[in-house]
């Protein structure tokens, strides 16, 4: 027994619908599929038909909630012991997505399939995201195993409801970078991970300036999740960089070399063929002056 559960906002979620759908109505197991609209201002006339296809249900919402409230509220109108969280813009690579999660239908705590991206570039506008998507998250099960806890990405996941909800209820972040808390409290509470063969494509490529925004909005994020105790100083890879630095006593060195080169990087960045390093230095003298600005 199963539901699938996608919050969504602004995206034509009906081939999405009309997949899932197909593959549950030949399920032995009793599946529901449900997606939870948050208000969005822009209408797609095929989302009409949602309620023609069998198992979906299609809620839409009068005022905006964001996404932390639309999955709480997915999960509770859930009528299953299991929930299957997808994104809105992901679509499964394989034809029977559902059947390979159902083979781990008992496994206890979260279960992952992946993320991976078309080999096609995307338009030069949008190449930052899809570059970030290859380097840092289409990774092998082998890969994603070496560090479960940290490879988790939530754009799809099996998840316990008894747990998701224990979990999800005490998250209160609204910004960008919420997942951030919900991965450090599956790790404190010692939720088991299991990582298998089963990746969707991640197809709803933001612009490079409105990926780059998110990015800072992320580390943001981690620095009041830090000031607040409910993130650790050195769970992230940029945090345990700038402890570095600042046990050299090497940050005003490299903000002073950041200085000289910060209008190339950010050119860089928003190019074509954005270099990954250079997005992590940009990032990294972000949180490096967010943390300063709480010192002060």
């Amino acid at each position: 027994m199963l539901s699938i559960l996608i919050p969504t906002y602004n995206y034509n979620v009906f081939p999405l619908a009309k997949a899932l759908s197909a593959e549950a109505e030949n399920s032995t197991l009793p599946i529901e599929i449900i997606f939870v609209d948050d208000a969005s201002p822009l209408q797609f006339p095929e989302l009409k038909k949602l309620g023609t296809l069998p198992q979906v249900t299609y809620i839409k919402r009068t005022k905006n909630g964001g996404r932390t409230a639309t999955r709480q509220l997915l999960a509770e109108k859930s009528q299953y012991p299991k929930l299957l969280f997808l994104d809105a813009d992901v679509f499964p690579v394989h034809p029977d997505f559902i059947a390979r999660y159902l083979k781990h239908i008992t496994q206890k705590g979260i279960c992952l399939g992946g993320i991976t991206y078309k080999k096609e570039k995307p338009k030069s506008d949008q190449t930052l995201r899809w570059t970030y998507g290859h380097a840092r998250e289409t990774l092998s099960v082998a890969q994603r195993n070496k560090a479960p806890f940290s490879s988790i990405t939530t754009g799809c996941f099996l998840i316990e409801k008894e747990v998701f909800l224990n979990i999800h209820s005490t998250i209160q972040v609204t910004t960008y970078g919420e997942d951030l808390l919900f991965k450090q409290k599956l790790e404190e509470q010692n939720i088991p991970v299991l990582h298998i063969d089963n990746p969707v494509y991640h197809l709803g490529l933001e612009s490079n300036q409105q990926f780059l925004e998110k990015s800072l909005e992320a580390v943001a994020t981690t620095v009041i999740l830090e000031e607040n105790g409910e993130l650790p100083k050195d769970s992230r890879n940029i945090q345990k960089i700038y402890l570095k630095l600042k046990k050299w006593h090497a940050l005003s060195v490299f903000q002073l070399y950041f200085s000289t080169i910060a209008s190339k990087v950010k050119r860089n960045i928003l190019s074509e063929n954005p270099n990954m390093r250079w997005f992590d230095l940009y990032r990294l003298n972000y949180y490096i002056q967010l943390k300063q600005k709480k010192r002060a």
